[in-house]
Parts: structure tokens; C-alpha cells; sequence
């Protein structure tokens, strides 16, 4: 996919939003241990504010967001739920290992995106002055320890994981964007750019999942 971005228009990466999981937040969650994953609200509500809250403090209207999967918990309804308090109008998403209903588009369901896919080969052209400048990514729910194009510095940008902040980079151009390691917020083009600029093409150590633990 082909994004050519427009003056003053953004571009944001996030995923594992979980929006209304309960066993996510610390407030309702019933994991027997959960090893430090539970967000810390007060309630499974303020968890979902906040998500919201900081996707809208930062995406603008006619930006564009880049899910990378997992995008809500607690029945069908919610995923339109979400997305309806959400303001930004161009939403693509990748799809995780939770997004069932939206897979199987029950009711229609992706007419709430832009587009939705498994894998996305990812281009984007910025107006620079008089030049335009262009990024590639490979974007996957999943992290992968190779890709397409990596030894010509295409990013990989992934999620599922749910690293925190001090292990969300990986030893070569490649990240967790999900929200656990983002201060719950989006990611912006610049700040991805920004830590990967200097870093090594090299393939992709995975890393240590918790979905090991958890059945």
C-alpha cells in the first residue's frame, strides 16, 4: 500500500489498544498472576478513556493510524464502540489473533477501516520542499525475524507482544509499537524514524513472549 501524505497530515502507528479487555486491566482482571501485564486503572471504564483520550490528544481528523491488531475485548458491539469515540477518519488495520469478528467481517464490520489486511508492505511519501521523501516498512501483528527488503533498510513494525518501553526496540530496525510500551499512546512517523535512523540491518532476534505462559 501507497500512502502519500499531504501537507500538514500525520501519521501514527499503534496496536494491542485491548480496548475493554478485563483481564488486561488490573481493576477487573482474573488472571490468576499476571507476571506485571494488567494496566493499572482504577476500572475497566477509565482504561478505555484513556486509550481513547490519547489516540484523539494526538491523531488529528484527517491524519492516518496504523493498527496493528488486537483492537477491542468484550463481544462484537465493542469494536464499533471504539471506533466511534475515535476522530481520525483514516484508520487501517492489521489484523491480530483477536480480531475474529473482524476477520470473518460479521455485519460489515470492516467498513469501520480504510482497509484490512493480514500483512501490509508499507510506503510512504512526505513532501519535503521540493522533494519527497519515502519510507517503507513492513507491518505484521506479529514480530517476524525476517522481511521483504531488509537488507535495503526497510523498518519492521509490529505488536502482539506487548513489550515494555525499556524492550520495545529490537536489535535491528525493528519495533513493538503496541500501547503497552508507548505510554498507551500512538507512535508518530517522526519518533519511528527518529529510533531507527542509526540502527543496524540485522534479522530479528524474537523475543520473549508471554503468550508462552498463558493459555
Amino acid at each position: 500500500m501507497k500512502l502519500v501524505l499531504e501537507k500538514g497530515q500525520q501519521l501514527f502507528f499503534t496496536s494491542d489498544t485491548h480496548y475493554s479487555h478485563s483481564n488486561i486491566c488490573s481493576a477487573t482482571t482474573n488472571w490468576a498472576v499476571n507476571d506485571g501485564y494488567a494496566r493499572t486503572f482504577d476500572s475497566l471504564q477509565d482504561m478505555n478513556q484513556r486509550l481513547v483520550d490519547n489516540i484523539n490528544n494526538m491523531v488529528g481528523e484527517d491524519d492516518i493510524l496504523i493498527h496493528l491488531g488486537d483492537w477491542s475485548f468484550g463481544g462484537f458491539d465493542k469494536i464499533e464502540e471504539f471506533r466511534s469515540q475515535i476522530n481520525c477518519k483514516n484508520i487501517h488495520l492489521v489484523l491480530g489473533n483477536h480480531d475474529h469478528h473482524i476477520e470473518r467481517n460479521k455485519e460489515g464490520v470492516q467498513r469501520l477501516f480504510s482497509s484490512v489486511q493480514q500483512y501490509l508492505r508499507l510506503e510512504v511519501r512526505r513532501p519535503n520542499r521540493k522533494l519527497v521523501d519515502k519510507f517503507r516498512f513492513v507491518c505484521m501483528h506479529y514480530p517476524i525475524a525476517s522481511w521483504h527488503d531488509m537488507n535495503q533498510g526497510v523498518i519492521h513494525l509490529h505488536g502482539h507482544v506487548h513489550l515494555p518501553s525499556n524492550l520495545r526496540v529490537a536489535e535491528g530496525k525493528a519495533m513493538d509499537v503496541g500501547v503497552d510500551g508507548n505510554g498507551l499512546e500512538p507512535i508518530s512517523l517522526d519518533e519511528v524514524l527518529s529510533i531507527m535512523k542509526d540502527r543496524e540491518v540485522k534479522k530479528l532476534s524474537l523475543p520473549k513472549d508471554h503468550h508462552e505462559k498463558r493459555i
